[in-house]
């Protein structure tokens, strides 16, 4: 059961780490086929961009479970301490609400890329892997935001208040 634990707990880690690691290897790869062998790797580009989107939206599901994303602390400071905690969940649910929204329409827009069996120019990938990022990171983040109301060391709501 702690294995399973662990994984839940860092499972945007898991997904971040080896996906950083590939694009910085494939772009030292095509600085080095442009600038030492004088020819380029057509595909490299591409997978680097793929990998960005994957890295950005499931790396933000990190930045909610770390307490790194700016929030509205200002506004919620100004407001008597009985108000305080309330408006924080207030805040988290309409952040949950916003990815929930995102993740159901960038869903339907996989779907469509999906169905419409569109593939990348360069790799000849399925466009809904690169579309994807989106759902899994909005979905990811959402969760994140769940987690924050039901654990003591909230650092969703403390971070920046």
């Amino acid at each position: 059961m702690g294995m399973v634990k662990k994984l839940v707990n860092n499972i945007e880690e898991i997904i971040v780490a080896p996906l950083v690691a590939i694009m910085t290897i494939v772009t030292i790869l095509q600085v080095f086929f442009r600038f030492v062998i004088k020819g380029s790797l057509p595909w490299s580009e591409e997978l680097s961009r793929y990998l960005m989107v994957w890295v950005t939206f499931v790396g933000s599901a990190i930045g909610v479970k770390r307490g790194a994303h700016a929030g509205i602390s200002i506004v919620i400071g100004l407001l008597p301490k009985k108000i305080q905690q309330f408006a924080k969940y207030i805040r988290i649910l309409i952040v949950v609400i916003f990815c929930l929204l995102v993740m159901y329409v960038s869903f339907s827009i996989v779907q469509l890329q999906f169905l419409r069996n569109q593939i990348s120019p360069a790799m000849r990938i399925p466009m809904w892997w690169a579309y994807s990022a989106i759902p899994v990171g909005t979905f990811l983040m959402a969760v994140r935001f769940i987690q924050s109301l039901f654990t003591k060391n909230d650092a969703v709501t403390e971070a920046r208040d």
